[in-house]
């Protein structure tokens, strides 16, 4: 569960009631597209002959210029998530990252999800005894990605939900 229970306002688009502006929106898929294309390696490598992580990230990019509707943004990133159901460890969390950033164009805060995965891979292929500081280097570098107009939203978001994330943002 990275979702919580009663949604965020900040994390809502202001034409559904919520603070959340278009442009920060388009910001949070960017920023979790990137978080997810950083491990993506993780997964090609044991299944190069799959492309669908690949196309979620891909659709979250396209969705954000407008190229793509929200619609196929989120499917693409539920057929990642179906790559990932039959592997484990780093391959099997590379893809949910890519899923996660798929579905950032329907719910803004699938945003972290991303990035809570792509850390969950990085640990998992992290040598023996490294794993937490694996996952503190690709936080560390999830935090230096992120554009100026969405970080205090971001880390903000971290801090709330980290326990709900499996604690991977104490970096």
């Amino acid at each position: 569960m990275i979702l919580p229970k009663v949604r965020d306002p900040r994390f809502v688009t202001i034409r559904r009631g919520g603070t959340l502006t278009d442009a920060d929106h388009r910001l949070l898929a960017l920023w979790a597209a990137s978080c997810a294309e950083h491990v993506l390696g993780l997964f090609e490598s044991a299944q190069p002959g799959d492309p669908r992580p690949r196309q979620a990230i891909e659709h979250a990019r396209a969705w954000v210029r407008g190229e793509v509707k929200m619609m196929q943004a989120r499917a693409a990133g539920g057929h990642a998530m179906g790559a990932a159901r039959d592997l484990s460890g780093a391959a099997r969390h590379a893809a949910y990252a890519a899923g996660q950033a798929g579905a950032v164009a329907h719910v803004a805060a699938h945003e972290l999800g991303a990035a809570a995965y792509a850390i969950k891979a990085a640990r998992a292929a992290a040598p023996e005894g490294e794993s937490e500081a694996a996952g503190r280097l690709e936080c560390q570098w999830q935090r230096d990605q992120l554009p100026e107009a969405i970080r205090e939203l971001v880390l903000d978001d971290q801090r709330l939900r980290n326990d709900i994330c499996w604690s991977v943002f104490d970096c």
